[in-house]
């Protein structure tokens, strides 16, 4: 079996698994290399801890969401939340990542999105699908054989344009693990998150209840995405395609190099 690696990278902590959870649990247990990349650290997304602390909090959820999906590593940058920049430097940082993982595909946001993070993360990322293959920048890396294939994640943005999912992955086997992977980040899900909603008061304190809040506010996200890739799904599975509930989607960029005819298939998960 040929190792297929995937790099996935999201603005914060947490948001690769929002992206790729359902698809990295799969690709983990069938012996597949995945790496999360968190672009910042983190240290701003709370209402009461102090960034320092927050940090070094985030780093932490982060590994454990890492070792509840057996993933390959979880590297999170050393950029301050609301202060990520498309700096030289910053180009530079991750194209090098980039060709030391030598993936098979890079995931990440695009470049409409309401948060700045994502949206400087997005433009980093696609700076670096032309640049990648280019031997006199960053040449302490080297350049990989081949160039990954770039792909979006799914968001709900319409300017200046919708999302327009290329191909579906279903989920429905792995999304017990996956809401496991965001139960990790307590102080994203469980208090963040909810105090920027309003409705930290209604979170539950423990046990299942708690664990079923938080699979009631994200899975209609995938199931969403289901929906509105029915086709995808259909021509990928056949007629069960027409009853998956929960998927993961993506749009390929025209920046990265450009699958051959049924590569993107064969390369994600089934």
């Amino acid at each position: 079996m040929r190792i297929k690696r995937f790099l996935v990278i999201g603005a914060h902590p947490d948001d690769a698994e929002l992206m790729f959870g359902g698809c990295a649990v799969k690709l983990a247990g069938q012996g597949h290399e995945v790496k999360f990349v968190a672009c910042c650290n983190g240290n701003a997304g709370h209402h009461v801890e102090k960034p320092e602390a927050l940090a070094a909090r985030r780093k932490k959820e982060a590994a454990k969401s890492a070792a509840t999906a057996k993933i390959t590593e979880y590297e999170i940058l050393d950029n301050p939340d609301c202060k990520l920049v498309p700096t030289i430097e910053n180009r530079e940082h991750l194209t090098g990542i980039i060709r030391d993982f030598k993936p098979d595909a890079v995931i990440s946001h695009r470049t409409c999105d309401y948060m700045a993070d994502h949206r400087i993360t997005a433009q980093l990322v696609q700076d670096s699908a032309y640049l990648i293959m280019v031997p006199l920048f960053c040449p302490q890396h080297q350049v990989p054989e081949k160039s990954p294939i770039y792909l979006f994640s799914y968001d709900t943005f319409k300017k200046p344009w919708p999302f327009m999912p290329e191909m579906a992955v279903a989920i429905d086997e792995v999304v017990e693990e996956k809401i496991a992977m965001l139960s990790c980040h307590e102080s994203q899900f469980y208090e963040w998150l909810p105090y920027t909603y309003g409705t930290l008061a209604a979170v539950p304190v423990a046990g299942e209840e708690r664990r079923q809040w938080l699979a009631d506010g994200w899975l209609p996200r995938d199931r969403q995405q289901a929906e509105a890739a029915r086709a995808q799904l259909k021509s990928r599975y056949g007629e069960p395609g027409l009853t998956v509930n929960y998927a993961e989607t993506f749009e390929l960029s025209e920046y990265g190099r450009q699958p051959e005819p049924g590569e993107l298939n064969d390369l994600l998960p089934r």
